[in-house]
């Protein structure tokens, strides 16, 4: 193996350009400055409603929910890609504070379904006010065709991302540091 491709970060054929793995870099690097961005938006957002950028993204999630669908914790946990017992914790401070209501679930006494208070509405009516022209500036160079595929590719990335992770933790374990004591 040349000494190019040892430091190659993909070998995948569809993700290397020429043989190399620049291009992948590259997008990488766009994706994690864009990802900083996202990630202080919401950070901004969740800090002026008073709430941690978890809070404020489970309170979005139930938010969106309808008298219709049903939403508890498992339905929460699964759309935000979190776990149950993060959500059920993040849940019970949102409860506390007074902008989200538990209700047990009518056949499953196991279950309960959740909604936003009139306080907790009241704090996004007033914040989405600040995020349309933000999250407008954020993807202001995408077109309705390029939304559409950005949608589906997150969608396909996010719900293969923890299996990723996973092999990453398995392959470190299987792999020791160079020049780590064994």
């Amino acid at each position: 193996m040349s000494t190019e491709n040892r430091h190659l970060t993909v070998a995948k054929p569809d993700l290397l350009d020429g043989g190399s793995d620049m291009r992948f870099r590259d997008l990488l690097y766009d994706f994690f400055a864009f990802g900083s961005r996202l990630e202080e938006a919401r950070a901004r957002f969740a800090g002026y409603i008073g709430l941690t950028p978890p809070q404020y993204l489970i309170l979005i999630a139930i938010g969106r929910g309808t008298p219709e669908r049903e939403l508890g914790v498992a339905q929460v946990a699964e759309r935000l890609h979190l776990s149950g017992a993060f959500v059920t914790i993040e849940v019970n401070k949102l409860v506390k504070s007074g902008l989200v209501e538990k209700r047990p679930h009518p056949s499953d006494g196991r279950r309960v379904n959740l909604s936003v208070t009139t306080a907790g509405f009241e704090k996004l009516e007033w914040l989405a006010s600040l995020q349309r022209p933000v999250n407008d500036a954020l993807f202001a160079s995408l077109d309705r065709n390029s939304f559409e595929a950005l949608s589906e590719i997150m969608r396909r990335l996010a719900s293969g991302a923890g299996q990723a992770i996973h092999l990453a933790d398995h392959l470190a374990a299987s792999e020791p540091l160079p020049g780590a004591r064994t």
